[in-house]
């Protein structure tokens, strides 16, 4: 069984809505090849996906949104963006107590019920039908985005 990498977001999250892909990759180091890069799914389909082939199989898969940017100045405002997070979240490590921080307590003790709480059924991948009609209802918001 692979491990399955994706973002945790609150169910009113706008990212939800936006195209998905799978990263594919050697789940350990003694495997070395270039990763497999899969999509645009819609993020139901794209962690089903994930999920049914890391099942059975020694991978790792990570499941993250796709970024439709309509300029350069676009991409770098999502880079700043993304800086600033990682000196925040830097900043945020280094003024941690000695002791650690309560949320991350319950963050871990939220992850580990996660954790057994997906340990059932593995979901069904999509039907090629269910993602040749998600293809389309991405196609429709990344053609609408900008206009």
């Amino acid at each position: 069984m692979g491990a399955l990498v994706t973002l945790d977001l609150p169910s009113d999250s706008p990212m939800l809505g936006l195209p998905w892909i799978i990263t594919f990759g050697p789940l350990g180091d003694v495997d070395e090849w270039e990763p497999v890069v899969c999509g645009p799914y819609e993020r139901p389909h794209a962690l089903a996906l994930a999920e049914a082939v890391v099942a059975e199989e020694q991978l790792m898969a990570v499941v993250e949104p796709l970024l439709p940017a309509l300029s350069a100045e676009e991409i770098r405002s999502e880079i700043a963006a993304a800086q600033i997070a990682a000196v925040d979240e830097a900043t945020q490590v280094d003024q941690a107590d000695l002791y650690g921080d309560f949320e991350d307590i319950i963050d871990e003790e939220l992850d580990a019920a996660a954790d057994e709480a997906g340990r059932g059924e593995p979901t069904v991948p999509p039907t090629e039908a269910e993602l040749r009609a998600g293809f389309r209802r991405i196609a429709e918001i990344l053609t609408a985005k900008g206009s």
